[in-house]
């Protein structure tokens, strides 16, 4: 029998497959599909402290393998999650990461605070968002930025914390080691990158936002690169996501250097996807006689 669990920052996973933040809902709408413990966790809808009614539409653009989104961070906040959410979430036995976002780091501080007396496992902080205070740049960008929010954070919970990486930025380890300075337990990325697409008829982009998040197979090639680099630049674990649609790019991103790896996009076109990458590392795990998988993570061999 092979050993599908890891363990992230002492939170213990059955298996290394997490449905990515924004593209699973809350679970709500997979229930009737297969029990949601069949995943090794779930990364709940971004939330914001208030309710958010996110960006006007279009909001969604398809691209060649993969898609854009300018959603927008739609949520009913976190206090909306706590009670209508997470008691439901809890009874299906998962491991549940609340993912948080703000434009200022006092909405960071006010929701990490919310959830830490809760029965959420673990916070994955957005460091996508745009930092209203510092002209609107995403707060992820620069090392004093991402460290900041990181190190506030840490302040306000005890809980086991993610940080979340955005790609668009010169040097992802740098980010990497600052947040890993400030107090995270685990890094998360990549976030999407930022696109755009345009319509040649009306010569509008076909974002209402002008521009969005790419996201899909598209971006494996990078997220791959980024962990790897990740993997050799910090101490923490890695959980690494991008495009990842079957079970070979989950191997690919674990050799690379990931601990878990998180699904998004691919859920979209298939629901059941995570429970054929489950059965995929599972499998090639037995054929290779592998008994855990700490046997190959980042165990890639450079030339």
């Amino acid at each position: 029998m092979v050993d599908l669990s890891v363990r992230i920052a002492g939170v213990e996973f059955p298996n290394p497959v997490i449905a990515a933040s924004g593209t699973y809902g809350n679970g709500e709408c997979y229930t009737d599909l297969y029990p949601l413990s069949k995943l090794g966790g779930i990364s709940c809808k971004g939330m914001t402290i208030e309710p958010k009614l996110g960006n006007p539409p279009p909001r969604i653009a398809e691209t060649y393998s993969g898609i854009l989104n300018s959603v927008g961070l739609q949520n009913i906040g976190v206090h909306g999650f706590i009670e209508y959410y997470l008691p439901t979430l809890k009874e299906e036995g998962n491991v549940i990461i609340a993912n948080v976002a703000g434009a200022v780091i006092d909405d960071y501080i006010a929701a990490a605070e919310a959830l830490d007396e809760t029965d959420v496992d673990m916070i994955e902080l957005n460091i996508s968002c745009p930092n209203v205070k510092q002209g609107g740049a995403s707060w992820g960008v620069s090392c004093e930025g991402a460290g900041s929010v990181t190190s506030a954070v840490r302040r306000a919970t005890k809980k086991p914390l993610i940080v979340k990486l955005t790609p668009n930025v010169t040097d992802i380890t740098e980010i990497a080691k600052a947040v890993e300075a400030e107090g995270a337990d685990c890094i998360s990325l990549i976030n999407t990158l930022l696109g755009m697409r345009i319509d040649i008829n009306s010569h509008r982009p076909i974002l209402k936002n002008n521009t969005g998040g790419l996201s899909g197979p598209a971006v494996f090639p990078v997220a791959v690169r980024m962990v790897y680099q990740c993997y050799k630049a910090v101490n923490i674990p890695i959980i690494g996501m991008g495009g990842i649609s079957v079970w070979e790019d989950a191997i690919e991103m674990m050799l690379a250097g990931a601990t878990a790896i998180q699904m998004g996009t691919a859920i979209f076109n298939d629901p059941y996807s995570p429970l054929k990458v489950i059965e995929g590392i599972e499998e090639y795990m037995d054929r290779n006689n592998i008994k855990s998988l700490t046997e190959i993570i980042g165990q890639v061999k450079p030339w």
